[in-house]
């Protein structure tokens, strides 16, 4: 029986560790070949590897999303060494947390920078390619912090409320060539070692556990698959429901 990404080309920023490493997993899983993207190089060779040992192939491509060029590279050398590309799960990004007071220029744009502005431009120069195909789909890693927010987060959830926006924004744009664009707002997505978890960490979540790589993985295979393509411009709330959770101090 053929897979639903048998044959596709999925390219996965930050999938040096944690979510993105489920990514490429849940996608090989699914017949896709995934494209594994980061700036760390260690990381993506663990990535690889762990795909290998698997019984999966993949293509690692080394890249900082904080600079354009490198992006544009990216995508160059895909075009080159397999000619198409299908899905971009954009999840690289990071933050930085600290008092707005103290809050460095210099690290505000690299936040941004990486988030934001590296998200628009990877989806940019993926799109160029995708419509010459057919088109594709392309899933934002945004945040729940793009909704609610901790003390000291200002860069990152300046960046990840951007990607909501921009996730709209080339919705509209990118639709008359049959591309898709989503975003997913994960809250608490445990990447380490989920049995060292407090019952407490679990039981604050209406769902009564802390989300996995896997849900996150879940979602994008939705939001990815061909027959959905009906599904556009919007995100998916993955949080185990602490956004409609009213919490008053006692």
């Amino acid at each position: 029986m053929k897979l639903t990404y048998e044959d596709k080309h999925v390219l996965i920023t930050g999938a040096g560790a944690g979510i993105g490493r489920a990514l490429a997993l849940a996608y090989a899983e699914q017949g896709a070949l995934p494209i594994i993207a980061d700036k760390n190089e260690e990381g993506l060779e663990q990535t690889a590897l762990l795909l290998e040992e698997a019984g999966y192939h993949s293509l690692s491509i080394t890249a900082d999303m904080s600079k354009p060029e490198e992006i544009t590279r990216l995508l160059q050398d895909i075009q080159t060494l397999v000619g198409r590309l299908d899905i971009v799960i954009n999840n690289a990004g990071f933050g930085i947390w600290k008092s707005p007071y103290d809050l460095e220029i210099e690290e505000w744009d690299s936040v941004v920078n990486t988030n934001l502005r590296g998200t628009f431009v990877c989806s940019r120069e993926a799109a160029k390619l995708m419509r010459t195909t057919g088109g594709g789909a392309i899933v934002n890693i945004s945040s729940t912090r793009a909704m609610m927010s901790e003390p000291n987060s200002e860069a990152y959830a300046a960046s990840k409320g951007g990607i909501l926006s921009l996730t709209h924004a080339m919705a509209v744009s990118l639709g008359p060539d049959r591309i898709t664009v989503n975003a997913i707002c994960p809250g608490w997505i445990e990447t380490g070692d989920y049995s060292q978890l407090d019952e407490a960490d679990h039981t604050q979540h209406p769902s009564q556990r802390v989300g996995k790589p896997e849900d996150v993985a879940r979602a994008c295979l939705y939001l990815t698959d061909p027959q959905n393509d009906f599904v556009t411009g919007t995100h998916i709330t993955l949080d185990g429901g602490m956004t409609r959770r009213m919490i008053y101090e006692e």
